[in-house]
């Protein structure tokens, strides 16, 4: 009797395809969680330094105004019942003359920053919800003349569990 020798196949038999997609659509299953987590956590990071810069500037706007108005007490915005806070995001950036303080208007941001959690198709300017020293509350729509805090108009809700619009 002669022995038949069978060659080895080459491949994969279908138990082995259906192992390794299984495995594979596992791994991607954890993955995609976390990478959606790390994206929102990124634009949260985004959102605190952008909040920080614009507040700063407010606050550094106030401190000039009220340096100018200790040297020079006729100076524009000293008036009586004034808060002192710039009128309007704006003029932190094309800058504010002190009433001669400084020999130039004074600019305390090169740009707004943008809120990453609106979407920048639908609304055409940064999206900041701003509160004037009247206001209780950041909003859309400010009371007073003037802007004292800037908050983010999202609903979303944070990774904490907060609202992004109460930071």
């Amino acid at each position: 009797m002669t022995k038949i020798k069978f060659g080895r196949r080459s491949g994969l038999t279908i138990i082995e395809l259906i192992m390794t997609l299984a495995i594979l659509s596992i791994l991607a299953g954890l993955i995609l969680p976390s990478a959606r987590l790390m994206a929102k956590r990124s634009k949260e990071i985004e959102l605190r330094r952008n909040l920080r810069i614009i507040r700063n500037a407010i606050d550094d706007f106030r401190k000039t105004q009220d340096k100018a108005c200790e040297q020079a007490p006729a100076t524009k915005g000293c008036e009586a019942g004034k808060s002192r806070y710039p009128e309007s995001l704006d003029v932190l950036v094309e800058g504010f003359d002190f009433g001669g303080i400084k020999p130039e208007k004074k600019k305390f941001l090169r740009r707004i920053p943008a809120d990453p959690f609106v979407d920048k198709n639908t609304v055409s300017s940064p999206g900041w919800g701003l509160r004037s020293y009247a206001d209780d509350e950041c909003g859309p729509n400010k009371g007073g003349d003037d802007i004292y805090d800037v908050c983010s108009t999202s609903d979303e809700t944070a990774i904490d569990g907060t609202k992004y619009k109460d930071w």
